[in-house]
């Protein structure tokens, strides 16, 4: 928008970042320069930085006030300006009187002759913490909700057990050194997993070390270091639901509660010849875990398997589960009462219990996963994104690959993440020295920046009216799926070593074939549509001659109903920003002329005065 008109733009040659007042942080790449802003019709110029500041449109800075001698008198309320033609300006602020008081009798008069009343009253508006009888429903389930768990847990059809690889004998390793703080809340949490017969004394010959890790309330949390246990069990496969899989069936929804279980872990038995294996060694004595430890490598799968089993009927028609945490959702309010109360009185029969404290009911927008799920779709949890946005330059591979793993959680928002993130994911190699540059910086500034401006994404709605646009370069594969114009997903993946090789053809194929795999679960079985910018793949199906990569291809297309339409490169700018770089980041400008007049206010209330005469009042 400011190239269209003919703003003079300048690039900077390194990003900035700004924080503001409210400490939130943006990443600036250009300036507008030499803008205009009209105060009482002098033109005064003002270069800008494109940002997102609320309400206001324009904040403007030391850089301008100094330039225009600008001196500010707080107690008038007043700005006094050079203005360019060397005359002095004086800009008032709005003077804000005290409480305006009025007579009953001059009230009346007023109201007498036509004037509007209002009444109005202010309430003090305070965040109090529900109690579990203030919440309607959930208050009938008092005892799914107790303020500990009971003890041992009943016997399920699920208990949890450790096979070991063949050969594998017994570990025991020296107890870790504590300090006497720590020392002291081992002593107290021993006591109180020895009271609930969670553990008991052992004579295994397994021993795990134990060590505190802080929590966010700055309480200690016991863990025991399972790993050498770990590397010897022999690894349950039991398959945990994929992140996005779970959103999908969120269509339609926009009632929500959330129920996060207490301890769940310690909720499921450890299978009787199992349990010496989860012995750990402390200074105050040896013990052994009856019931499921956190750090066995094992524990999710086997406590989804548990959940799956629990809320079988309900899944995917109005509960969806991952591990301890249970989403519930309805269409409206009516549903939503009958689908929490299934879900509680399920609880109940199967002796789970869960921590009222960190459950939330009857929601319009939930946070679940790491994502804010609502009626109109998903978005980035803000406070993820402002981790994000804090996170200084890496400066080792495994820096890099903490910084990747919480953005790639968002990845589906974000367009290109393959090809953004490519300088990065090339520095965690084995065999690539560490050289942190000017790419790296860039790509790391980008990927922030992305999340800040990650879009909402909308839920599928039916199987009907898909469409995907692909595309391919020789920096990577990208597509987006959509449906009635509206974004469901991004995807995008960097080329692998053979395929760098590939013809223009066959790149352009593997982007579509890449489309269909990853959106197997939307496409399959219905029909869709496949643009793409390369005209001659909408020939494809009736291709005579295939090389035996495209044979391959066309086989898992077959199983598609699907067609290929040829789409312009200049309209297909959606899937081709996933693939390639963009020369010029795009900036949404609100403003770029602002006018500014100082007595536009006086002049109203000028007005309203000169109405309120008894004069006035009488003609009128």
């Amino acid at each position: 928008m400011g190239r269209a008109v003919r703003f003079e733009i300048r690039s900077q040659s390194r990003t900035h970042q700004v924080e503001i007042a409210d400490s939130k942080s943006f990443l600036v790449y250009d300036i507008y320069h030499r803008c205009k802003l009209t105060i009482d019709g002098e033109d005064y110029e003002v270069d800008l930085i494109p940002m997102i500041l609320g309400e206001f449109d324009v904040v403007i800075g030391m850089d301008w006030l100094s330039k225009y001698g600008a001196n500010i008198v707080c107690n008038r309320k007043v700005i006094q300006l050079i203005s360019p033609g060397g005359y002095e300006v004086c800009i008032q602020g709005e003077k804000r009187g005290g409480t305006i008081l009025c007579s009953l009798a001059k009230a009346m008069n007023y109201m007498n002759h036509g004037g509007q009343s209002f009444l109005a009253y202010v309430i003090d508006v305070r965040n109090e913490v529900k109690e579990l009888n203030d919440v309607p429903v959930v208050r009938d389930f008092p005892d799914v909700f107790p303020d500990d768990l009971p003890g041992i847990p009943c016997d399920r059809d699920v208990e949890f057990k450790i096979d070991l690889i063949s050969g594998a004998k017994p570990i025991a390793k020296a107890p870790y050194r504590l300090t006497p703080s720590e020392l002291k809340e081992l002593m107290t949490q021993l006591q109180d997993l020895l009271d609930k017969g969670f553990i008991r004394p052992s004579i295994s010959p397994w021993g795990a070390p134990i060590l505190f890790v802080k929590k966010k309330d700055g309480s200690l949390r016991m863990c025991i270091d399972y790993r050498e246990l770990n590397k010897v069990t022999v690894k349950n496969r039991y398959p945990l639901p994929r992140i996005d899989d779970l959103f999908d069936q969120l269509q339609g929804a926009s009632w929500f509660s959330k129920i996060d279980l207490r301890s769940g872990y310690h909720q499921l038995k450890v299978k009787e010849e199992d349990i010496p294996k989860t012995a750990f060694r402390t200074r105050y004595g040896h013990y052994e875990f009856l019931v499921m430890s956190f750090g066995l490598t094992n524990a999710p799968a086997a406590f989804m398997d548990l959940m799956n089993r629990v809320c079988r009927p309900m899944l995917d028609r109005s509960v969806i589960v991952f591990i301890d945490d249970i989403l519930i959702y309805s269409k409206n309010e009516g549903d939503h009462a009958c689908h929490l109360r299934e879900v509680l009185e399920t609880l109940r029969k199967e002796k789970l219990y869960a921590k009222f404290s960190k459950c939330a009911f009857w929601l319009r927008e939930v946070q679940f996963l790491g994502h804010v799920v609502g009626a109109d779709g998903i978005l980035v949890d803000p406070s993820k994104v402002q981790a994000v946005m804090k996170w200084s330059s890496p400066k080792t591979p495994t820096e890099i690959r903490s910084f990747l793993g919480l953005a790639g959680y968002y990845r589906r928002f974000i367009q290109d993440f393959a090809r953004i993130s490519s300088p990065l994911t090339k520095l965690t190699r084995k065999d690539v020295k560490f050289i942190w540059g000017e790419d790296q910086e860039k790509a790391f500034n980008e990927l922030k920046l992305k999340l800040t401006q990650a879009p909402v994404l909308t839920l599928p709605d039916g199987p009907d009216d898909f469409v995907v646009y692909s595309d391919a370069s020789y920096l990577g594969l990208g597509c987006v799926l959509m449906q009635r114009g509206k974004v469901i997903a991004y995807a995008s993946r960097q080329l692998k070593v053979h395929e760098v090789n590939y013809p223009t053809h066959d790149l352009e194929l593997a982007a579509v074939v890449f489309a269909l795999k990853i959106w197997r679960h939307y496409l399959y079985g219905v029909k869709c549509t496949i643009y793409t910018d390369h005209k001659s793949l909408k020939y494809f199906f009736t291709q005579k001659e295939l090389n035996m990569r495209q044979r391959r291809w066309i086989e898992l297309l077959k199983d598609y109903d699907c067609e290929i339409l040829y789409h312009p490169g200049k309209a297909n700018v959606v899937a081709d920003a996933l693939s390639r770089k963009e020369e010029h980041e795009p900036i949404r400008v609100t403003s770029m002329k602002i006018v500014i007049s100082s007595d536009l206010l006086d002049q109203i209330k000028e007005a309203q005065v000169e109405a309120l005469k008894d004069e006035n009042w009488k003609r009128d």
